[in-house]
């Protein structure tokens, strides 16, 4: 297999405080939507879903065979949270989605990132992978999972969270994965709007 190149820009809204990063995007033939978590069986917008709306189906398409790739994009751009991963280019070594078999070819300037949202306080991650691969770039004690470490970012002071992984490997009922993540939303008041 090839080395693979990230198919997403950074989802990065102007007002965002938050900015979420996984590892990379499962294969395109998983996808239900072009948009970050496409994998019906990852559960990501089920858990905002739950949190926000207490409705895991929330965010799904009227037919129940895709996310609704509109209502997400309204919803995060409206509380600001941006999306992009840690990988910028990847060799897949199994023909799979896990983490696991994912190799790290260039990972994403995550200083970049940071620096076209300058309202952002706080990073989370989303797997393991994901925090190890963002603690190569940034100097900061990693959290254990749904707690916080603080960082600094220039003259910015900042937290990185680590969620557990949304993905259904990850072996925790989803009404538990989004009590962790509600945890993370409310300290940064994305709850309470």
């Amino acid at each position: 297999m090839k080395p693979e190149a990230h198919p997403l820009e950074p989802f990065l809204p102007a007002n965002a405080r938050l900015l979420m990063l996984g590892s990379f995007p499962p294969q395109r033939k998983r996808w239900s939507m072009d948009f970050f978590y496409p994998n019906l069986q990852n559960d990501m917008w089920r858990i905002f879903g739950v949190i926000f709306f207490d409705d895991k189906e929330h965010f799904m398409a009227a037919e129940k065979k895709a996310f609704d790739r509109e209502r997400i994009i309204a919803f995060l751009n409206e509380k600001g949270i941006a999306l992009y991963d840690t990988a910028s280019v990847v060799q897949r070594l199994q023909d799979n989605a896990s983490d696991k078999f994912l190799e790290v070819v260039e990972p994403t300037d995550i200083a970049l990132l940071l620096k076209q949202i300058p309202s952002c306080q706080a990073i989370v991650t989303t797997g393991q992978k994901a925090t190890d691969t963002l603690r190569m770039q940034i100097e900061v004690k990693e959290p254990a999972v749904g707690t916080s470490e603080p960082f600094e970012f220039g003259d910015r002071s900042m937290k990185l969270y680590r969620m557990p992984s949304s993905s259904r490997a990850y072996p925790l009922a989803l009404e538990k994965k989004a009590a962790i993540y509600r945890v993370m939303f409310s300290e940064l008041g994305i709850l309470q709007e």
